[in-house]
């Protein structure tokens, strides 16, 4: 009796020793085209496997790229599709550069800082004091996920330092939603997402 740990190791493990050793199969096929056709027939059973994958975009090309796989490149065939190439498999994917915006304040975000540039610029008006005050609450809203306390003073300043000191709310009467309503607002709005 021959135990799976004494036979070859499998390229692919989620195919199982079956699918492998059809694949092996049919690497000793001499005729070009009975190779094709049972090529044809191990990929139609892969995709059967995993029918919840058949929505992905390129399904046959990766069961294609998979079958060259288990045939360690060696399965002589016209191939549908390019597949991949055995250096490229085992190639090291490029570095990613991530984008390091220059953010005053991290904890307001940089979609933030854009909005209040925008009030900055907005025509003076009811408008604007309400887009103003808008933003001042969701500066709050930002403020409160990383620290459990902040005085409207303290958003007021940094809303005067965001905005190149244009808008200036440090000494006005402008009152700011409460702490407790905002946790409250997002628990109820957080409860309503898991209800969906």
């Amino acid at each position: 009796m021959d135990y799976n740990t004494q036979l070859k190791k499998l390229a692919l493990p989620e195919y199982g020793r079956n699918i492998q050793n059809m694949v092996d199969f049919c690497l000793t096929i001499e005729d070009r085209n009975e190779r094709k056709r049972c090529a044809n027939t191990i990929i139609n059973i892969m995709g059967n496997m995993f029918p919840h994958l058949r929505d992905v975009n390129d399904f046959k090309h990766i069961l294609w790229d998979h079958l060259a796989v288990m045939a360690d490149f060696k399965l002589d065939i016209d191939y549908p599709y390019e597949i991949i190439k055995k250096e490229d498999l085992f190639s090291k994917p490029g570095k990613v550069d991530y984008s390091r915006p220059d953010m005053e304040y991290r904890h307001y975000g940089k979609v933030l800082e854009k909005m209040i540039r925008l009030a900055a610029d907005y025509p003076e008006g009811d408008e604007k004091e309400q887009f103003v005050w808008l933003v001042a609450n969701h500066m709050k809203k930002s403020y409160v996920q990383w620290n459990k306390e902040v005085e409207d003073g303290k958003i007021f300043q940094d809303l005067y330092e965001l905005s190149n000191r244009k808008i200036d709310k440090r000494n006005s009467d402008m009152k700011l939603t409460d702490i407790k309503d905002l946790i409250r607002n997002n628990q109820k709005k957080n409860n309503n997402q898991k209800k969906k």
